[in-house]
C-alpha cells in the first residue's frame, strides 16, 4: 500500500519531512474497513503530529487523516458497510 509518512520530524523545507512509502497491505480485522483511498490530503492535525510525534524505532508514522475512496474488505463485525461502498473520512 502506498502512503505518506516520516521517519523524523523535520522541519517543512527539509526533502525528508514527508516520504511517499510503500507499506504491506493491511487486513481488515473486527470493525475495520479497508477502503482504496482515492485521494488524501494534509492538513493542520497532520502538521501538529508530524511535529510532536515520533514514530517507533526503524517504523514511519503514516499521516493523512482526510481521505475519501472505495471499501474493499471488511471485518467480521462490519453490518453497515460492504466492499464497493464510496466513503471518507475526516479529521474532528
Amino acid at each position: 500500500m502506498k502512503a505518506v509518512g516520516y521517519r523524523r520530524s523535520l522541519p517543512v523545507n527539509d526533502t525528508d519531512c514527508l516520504l511517499d512509502i510503500d507499506l504491506p497491505k493491511p487486513v481488515a480485522t473486527g470493525r475495520d474497513l479497508l477502503v482504496k483511498v482515492e485521494a488524501t490530503a494534509v492538513n493542520p492535525v497532520d502538521y501538529k503530529i508530524r511535529r510532536k510525534v515520533a514514530p517507533l524505532d526503524g517504523e514511519y508514522k503514516v499521516i493523512g487523516w482526510d481521505a475519501v475512496g472505495e471499501v474493499v474488505e471488511t471485518g467480521l463485525s462490519v453490518s453497515r458497510f460492504k466492499p464497493g461502498d464510496r466513503v471518507w473520512r475526516a479529521a474532528k
